[in-house]
């Protein structure tokens, strides 16, 4: 890694699925850990989810028998993510889309996450947001990372919030009562003054 330190980075989880809007359910997942470990595995559909998009198949490349085939059980994947997630923060680019997956993984699993699913926009200051597809774009091809993946994706991501923290200044922003510094992080004004 370069210099910028593992624990700077955040947790990224992507999630591919069987289509977008109603009736389509997650057909894999994958997070790479702020230590640039990764982890994807293909889920197992349940008898109800039978959605499918061929659109959808295009760009990830994994078809229905795959997952039938190969998907691990719902509870499996649950219990995975929970096992190694629990407490943390983790951060998608598509909240709406993965949130909903997510939920939909872990109500057929008849679990409940032990982590937190948040926006990765939400890590970004206004100038990297107007930068982000670029640098992106600017990753993937020095990496030549294979897209439409679900851990391959969260790569990606992680990649360029680095890139992104690496070239923009860190500045200071009043938030109420909190003062943030930089992509997110907070001190108390209680203890900033003591």
């Amino acid at each position: 890694m370069t210099s910028m330190q593992h624990s700077d980075l955040p947790t990224i989880l992507d999630i591919e699925a069987s289509g977008l809007g109603k009736g389509s359910y997650p057909i894999e997942v994958g997070y790479v850990l702020p230590n640039g470990s990764a982890y994807c595995t293909l889920i197992a559909p349940q008898p109800e989810w039978t959605q499918w998009d061929k659109q959808a198949a295009g760009l990830h490349g994994i078809g229905r028998e795959q997952i039938e085939r190969c998907g691990k059980p719902v509870q499996e994947v649950a219990q995975h993510l929970n096992t190694v997630l629990a407490g943390q923060t983790v951060y998608t680019d598509a909240w709406a889309n993965d949130y909903s997956w997510l939920n939909a993984l872990f109500e057929a699993a008849n679990a409940q996450p032990r982590f937190k699913l948040e926006s990765l926009r939400s890590l970004l200051t206004e100038e990297q947001a107007a930068v982000w597809h670029s640098i992106k774009e600017q990753v993937q091809h020095e990496t030549a990372l294979v897209r439409h993946r679900a851990s391959t994706d969260a790569k990606l991501l992680q990649l360029t919030l680095q890139r992104l923290r690496r070239q923009a200044p860190i500045t200071r922003r009043q938030h109420g009562d909190d003062l943030a510094y930089g992509v997110g992080l907070r001190i108390d004004r209680a203890r900033a003054s003591g």
